[in-house]
């Protein structure tokens, strides 16, 4: 009987853990919590919000969306979807709920624009397979989860999704010819990913301020998400690029899969002409039917 009151006793005088205890040790949430509004932090923020001004704006002035890759909104709507159901979970300060539903309602926006003004759209150099981010995206947040709950996964997912979701823009870019580019395009890339380059400095100010901080799902994200944008600023101010051949490449090689695979199941596949554009080989769809001869009656 004493044994057993000894560990009662000793249970209730434990602290609490929960899973920030789990990640970022006991009693550190408030040490945690500091170090997180920093400067870089706060620049990181309002270049987000910058680049979707700016991404508003230019679609508005051009009264199209020429130039924006819809599958890059697709993949942000899907990011801040899924990384923000803890709107719903617990109370939060008014400036993470105001970021929040900003992101959520412009990425709704944007799709909203890119339906009215479906014309103006360049579905012909849009060629990123989003399939091939989802998945893997997907496969990646129930193995590297801290906890297998829903609210806990849809947000790793969130974070690894989000270091690819400029890669659809960035094919685009590379695709698209020298003479249709637009400066608030290019604006909007820039900011874009100058947000992730100050949340990476954010995240090793935390680190030098706590040492034991660790948040691996994100510094995975944001890793793949500057390299591709220290890449792409190189090709765009010099014209040369590390990454820009490799990506075209696969990008190519995984829709020329995707058509055998939809002529396999589907039996009436689109057939894809290769034609040259400034980016390289780029395939346009049409229809096989046309090329097929005729059948005698």
């Amino acid at each position: 009987f004493l044994a057993a009151l000894f560990v009662a006793m000793a249970d209730a005088a434990a602290p609490v853990v929960d899973s920030i205890d789990k990640l970022h040790g006991p009693s550190n949430f408030a040490s945690l919590a500091a170090a997180s509004w920093n400067v870089f932090r706060y620049v990181g923020d309002y270049l987000h919000l910058a680049g979707i001004a700016v991404l508003l704006g230019t679609i508005a002035k051009n009264k199209s969306v020429a130039g924006i890759s819809r599958s890059t909104q697709i993949l942000y709507f899907l990011v801040f979807i899924t990384r923000y159901l803890d709107l719903f979970d617990h109370s939060q300060t008014a400036y993470l709920v105001f970021f929040k539903l900003t992101y959520i309602g412009t990425s709704i926006a944007v799709l909203v624009l890119f339906w009215q003004l479906d014309k103006t759209y360049n579905r012909n150099i849009d060629t990123c397979n989003l399939t091939v981010i989802i998945v893997p995206c997907a496969i990646m947040a129930l193995i590297l989860t801290n906890e297998y709950s829903a609210l806990e996964t849809l947000w790793t997912f969130s974070e690894f999704m989000e270091g690819f979701a400029m890669v659809p823009q960035y094919i685009f870019c590379y695709r698209e010819r020298v003479g249709n580019r637009d400066w608030g395009t290019s604006l909007y890339v820039v900011l874009l990913g100058g947000y992730r380059v100050f949340y990476a400095l954010n995240w090793i100010y935390k680190k030098f301020v706590m040492p034991q901080y660790s948040d691996i799902q994100s510094w995975i994200g944001g890793i793949i998400e500057i390299m591709f944008f220290l890449d792409f600023l190189n090709y765009r101010f010099t014209g040369n690029s590390v990454l820009r051949s490799w990506v075209l490449t696969v990008d190519t090689k995984i829709n020329e899969v995707a058509d055998k695979i939809e002529l396999n199941v589907l039996g009436t596949a689109s057939r894809m002409d290769r034609i040259e554009t400034e980016g390289g080989e780029m395939r346009r769809r049409r229809k096989a039917a046309e090329e097929q001869p005729m059948e005698d009656v």
